[in-house]
């Protein structure tokens, strides 16, 4: 997420009493008392809601959560660059690495310069036998060639191969930073083609980007055109996943939408991400590391041939009977029949479903800033996803400057995702949204902080995972809980902005990690402020667990105004119980 950004675009986890799918079963074994279709997820338990069809889909995941783990992580394993670099001398070249470095390079603060050579005649010197520098000598800046210390970066990388060090060692960080720019772009021409063309093609289109851009970066020869190719693998960002995400989702039913949504995130992702690394160190190239990475995403071009269409979608067009059609293959696959009478009253639903998506047309994300309260809360929900996205972000690259071999760092950092999911899906429903967020931001804020005050290494490495662990869950929440507030007809346009303007954060974050080549406390630093703040933040937003969605932008205003700031789902809940027992 994305933001590797995560979204609920498209889907309405609307929170359910457990009571309710009891009473749906009757209805529909009472067959003339049973509930009228009010929309798609209650066409859901005739066709089965988690049976084969959908635990296909679950599966169906697993390449595009693999694809959105390439696109995202694999450009910080190709253009990653050792920690000792100095100046190449080629009249030194007879001579070992280490008499060359001694000789040639002036030491500044007992460390050797990464950027200055002695300017002196070499040919004069090796002839006339001298073998140790002195200090006395003249310096220059080093000019277009480096001698690298593969120890912790075994393998040559694009930034080692053009000299992306000293006054060019920004350059890595900018190339990122323009990725996210192509996410922006790519967020716009891919939604557009989501909403003209359907979700299908749309997905197709993203991970086409994501391969031509990756094979165009093997051939890069550049910083320019590196660039430009990573700014087209950036449109990819982070739709090759999530569009697919939510078209399964749709099909899932209610009860099942938080392990599908926290599972393919939490094991199909993060095993993606955590394999990256040894990928780099096994095939020790990263032109070949790149081709591995981004092959893979043409095999999209087959996903017609295996993933429905977004019944949604269709129905939002008017093609009712296409939509139909894949409900009926769902409940054949199920072993399900959809009964005559539901199917002539689904006709009915969509044709509405179909009058409310043109009407939700008349509005426009300028309607969640015209009234106070939704103006407040859609300010809130924008900066928080910010805040989030850059903490996220943030601890993704700054794993190199924890001291530790950063192939493994990252690997355990990475691998926070699977427990952190498996913890959300576990108490998101109990604790509720809002304090919830407010404690894993402030939570990763404090580790982050901390980790500036031990030693590098271990210790700060172990503060900053555990700051990761925490963002994460953090993350998760962000976007189901922006869904659950804004009112459904503004709620895609609101999420698309929210989502953007995740985007626009995370190009300052390549810059933010480049801080550490001045102080390597200052990533830190930021983050944990960003956490805090961030957390702080979410308490001014109301809670969303067991209350129904906003349909309009009335109900927009008066959401969560019955609220006070220190309810607490949990407490609220207890006492509500124990009041039922003494009446």
């Amino acid at each position: 997420m994305g933001s590797r950004e995560r979204g609920f675009q498209g889907t309405e986890p609307t929170p359910r009493d457990p009571t309710n799918d009891l009473e749906m079963v009757e209805r529909i074994e009472n067959g003339a008392n049973r509930h009228r279709l009010k929309d798609l997820d209650d066409l859901l338990p005739y066709m089965g809601e988690f049976g084969w069809y959908q635990r296909m889909l679950f599966l169906l995941m697993i390449p595009y959560a693999f694809f959105f783990a390439f696109v995202y992580f694999g450009q910080i394993f190709m253009a990653i660059t050792p920690e000792e670099h100095w100046c190449s001398v080629p009249e030194l070249a007879n001579l070992s690495v280490i008499e060359r470095r001694h000789l040639s390079i002036p030491m500044l603060n007992n460390k050797y310069s990464k950027c200055e050579v002695y300017d002196v005649d070499w040919s004069k010197l090796l002839q006339d036998g001298v073998r140790q520098p002195n200090s006395k000598w003249p310096t220059k800046k080093c000019h277009n060639k480096w001698e690298f210390n593969y120890t912790d970066v075994p393998y040559q990388t694009i930034a080692t191969q053009q000299g992306w060090v000293c006054d060019k060692d920004n350059y890595a960080a900018t190339a990122q930073s323009v990725f996210f720019c192509g996410a922006i772009l790519g967020g716009f021409i891919f939604g557009w083609i989501a909403d003209k063309y359907g979700r299908i093609p749309a997905l197709v289109g993203t991970n086409v980007a994501g391969f031509i851009g990756g094979i165009g970066t093997v051939f890069s020869n550049d910083f320019l055109s590196f660039c430009l190719c990573r700014f087209i693998v950036g449109l990819a960002y982070d739709n090759c996943f999530i569009i697919m995400y939510i078209v399964v989702l749709e099909y899932v039913g209610l009860k099942w939408r938080t392990f599908v949504a926290n599972m393919s995130i939490g094991v199909y992702f993060t095993f993606a991400a955590c394999l990256l690394p040894w990928i780099a160190l096994a095939v020790a190239d990263w032109k070949i590391y790149t081709l591995i990475i981004s092959v893979p995403l043409a095999l999209a071009v087959f996903t017609g041939c295996v993933v429905p269409e977004s019944a949604r979608w269709l129905i939002s067009q008017g093609r009712i009977d296409e939509a139909l059609k894949i409900m009926m293959r769902c409940a054949k696959v199920n072993g399900n029949a959809l009964p005559e009478d539901i199917i002539k009253e689904f006709h009915e639903t969509a044709t509405g479903i179909a009058k409310a998506e043109q009407e939700c047309k008349n509005y426009s994300v300028l309607d969640l800033f015209k009234t106070p309260r939704l103006r407040k809360h859609s300010v809130l929900l924008v900066f928080i996803w910010i805040l989030i996205a850059m903490a996220f972000d943030g601890h993704v690259r700054n794993v190199g400057t924890l001291g530790l071999d950063m192939f493994l760092t990252f690997t355990v950092a990475t691998a926070t995702e699977f427990p952190a999911d498996v913890l959300l899906t576990l108490v998101l429903d109990v604790l509720g949204r809002r304090w919830l967020a407010f404690g894993t931001m402030v939570f990763s804020g404090i580790f982050s902080l901390l980790a500036t005050t031990v030693p590098i290494g271990i210790q700060s490495a172990s503060l900053a995972i555990v700051g990761r662990f925490a963002v994460n869950i953090s993350y998760n929440i962000g976007m189901q809980y922006a869904a659950e507030i804004l009112p459904t007809v503004v709620r895609a346009q609101g999420l698309a902005l929210i989502h953007i303007t995740g985007y626009v954060a995370t190009i300052l974050v390549p810059y933010i990690v480049y801080l550490a080549t001045i102080a390597t406390e200052i990533p830190l630093l930021i983050l944990g402020t960003v956490g805090i703040i961030g957390g702080i933040l979410c308490l001014f937003l109301p809670e969303s667990m067991g209350k129904e969605m906003p349909q309009t932008l009335q109900d927009g205003e008066e959401y969560g105004s019955e609220q006070r700031f220190w309810d607490f789902p949990c407490c609220t809940r207890w006492v509500g119980q124990d009041s039922g027992l003494l009446t």
